[in-house]
């Protein structure tokens, strides 16, 4: 079974994601999120951890943390048991609340922070759970844009110091969050290999420092990491098992609705290698590196409602991933 791996290291930044088993509700209400907070605040102070961003909606969460020390999977997994555990006993029930491992994404350094942090306190409102950030209260957001006194294990000066000359810097995190929206797919661009948010410089000091000469089976990122993977043949084979021509992709001006599918089933089962950014992703399609960001987008929410997009996909994936 496919396991993710996890990169620890004194100083090393996370986005975090974790979202309820079958997509059912971690939270059934404001005392559930509360006794959440309290957790996370108990996990930060325990495990030496700076909590600088988190968001809870009702079936998963987002955190953005910094760990002082190499120790996110053992703080993540207290995490998670210890919320579980009291999750239950409140409300008479048993087994697993979350959906499998928590997902991890390494973010190189502060200066993607401050950008990560805006999308993660955008969640409500790309949801529609609210039309304004400010009427959201299971967030840090009103910590950052308003100055609201926040929770001692809640660290902010690492992101609103990245907001030079401003003589209002909760003002202009405001400011800056309400504009977001059409910046927000160029964060992505530099998403590499699904788990890094970096540049190539980046990347390649942590296949030195942390990538094994060979690649555990079970931890497909690994292997990616260790080989370059050319895109060309894996194309040309889904392609054909598609039926379909990549260069009417890049060439047509315009495509029919059967192969817009076609095609993004396609470029959503390579997007999800993450060998590649968004932009690169857009050259082979004759897209924009946004005009991806926002195909991806619309091919999650089919898959989510759609079965047999669903078993597509995984049929494609099948073929992409071998």
């Amino acid at each position: 079974m496919a396991r993710a791996w996890r990169i620890e290291f004194e100083g090393a930044l996370y986005h975090i994601f974790s979202r309820g088993n079958e997509r059912r509700d971690i939270f059934f209400g404001g005392e559930d999120r509360q006794r959440f907070v309290d957790t996370l605040g108990e996990m930060a102070q325990r495990f030496d951890i700076d909590v600088c961003a988190y968001v809870l909606m009702d079936n998963h969460y987002h955190l953005l943390l910094r760990t002082a020390r190499a120790n996110l999977s053992r703080a993540m997994q207290w995490l998670g048991v210890t919320y579980t555990n009291r999750f239950n006993a409140r409300h008479s029930r048993s087994g697993h609340l979350f959906q499998g491992r928590f997902k991890s994404m390494l973010v190189q350094n502060d200066a993607y922070l401050l950008h990560v942090s805006y999308y993660i306190h955008r969640n409500p409102l790309r949801a529609k759970v609210v039309e304004r950030l400010a009427d959201y209260r299971w967030s840090s957001y009103r910590v950052y844009a308003y100055g609201q006194k926040a929770s001692e294990w809640l660290n902010t000066e690492r992101i609103l110091s990245q907001l030079v000359n401003v003589s209002d810097p909760h003002k202009a995190y405001r400011e800056n969050i309400q504009k977001y929206a059409k910046e927000e797919s160029r964060l992505w661009e530099n998403l590499r290999h699904g788990f890094i948010l970096g540049d190539k410089r980046f990347v390649n000091e942590i296949k030195r420092k942390y990538l094994p000469e060979t690649a555990h089976r079970e931890i497909p990122q690994q292997g990616l990491l260790i080989k370059e993977v050319d895109l060309g043949p894996i194309l040309e084979k889904a392609a054909r098992f598609l039926g379909c021509d990549l260069n009417e992709f890049k060439s047509a001006a315009r495509i029919s609705s059967k192969r817009v599918l076609d095609r993004d089933l396609l470029l959503y089962a390579v997007w999800q290698l993450g060998v590649q950014t968004n932009s690169q992703l857009g050259e082979v399609f004759g897209m924009s590196g946004s005009a991806v960001s926002k195909r991806m987008a619309i091919m999650k929410s089919k898959a989510a409602d759609d079965e047999s997009i669903r078993r597509r996909l995984s049929k494609i994936k099948a073929i992409v991933e071998t």
